[in-house]
């Protein structure tokens, strides 16, 4: 008798799956998409293997579709992931995350000094990347760099 080698998943309705998240970040994705609070179904795995990355991780969530700001906080996090939005058990699109050029009012300036952190003015930061690939903000106020490792969202 063959052993089953694959777990299978449900599959779901209506909702978005995220995938190829690193796998040391999906815990930090489900945090900062508030998913630990959901009421909608939300099933994840990490670790899972993965012919182009090595190891990953996938985030499945019944009935949810993120607005743009959510989608940059997934780029800040987890920038060679895929969203792919389900209706009635159809693919309906399939896209790479990207980061945006510039993001505003979801991440707070490394900078304890910033006008950002000092008075009620909201965050404006350009997204760059590193040589390695590696996401990085540059405040328009301070120019100081935020790293990935110092990424905090508002």
């Amino acid at each position: 008798m063959e052993k089953r080698k694959e777990l299978i998943v449900s599959a779901i309705e209506n909702g978005t799956v995220i995938d190829h998240i690193p796998a040391d970040k999906v815990f930090e994705v489900i945090k900062i998409l508030d998913l630990e609070h959901s009421k909608n179904s939300v099933y994840f795995g990490t670790n899972l293997d993965s012919k182009k990355y090595g190891k990953k991780g996938i985030i499945k969530i019944s009935d949810k579709y993120f607005a743009p700001e959510d989608i940059n906080k997934i780029a800040l996090v987890a920038p060679k992931a895929s969203l792919i939005e389900i209706k009635n058990y159809e693919v309906t699109t399939k896209h790479k995350i990207e980061a945006p050029e510039h993001i505003d009012t979801i991440v707070k300036c490394f900078n304890p000094n910033c006008v950002t952190n000092k008075e009620s003015v909201p965050t404006k930061f350009t997204v760059l990347k590193d040589e390695d690939g590696k996401v990085k903000l540059r405040c328009h106020y301070c120019e100081k760099y935020t790293t990935e490792n110092n990424i905090e969202f508002i």
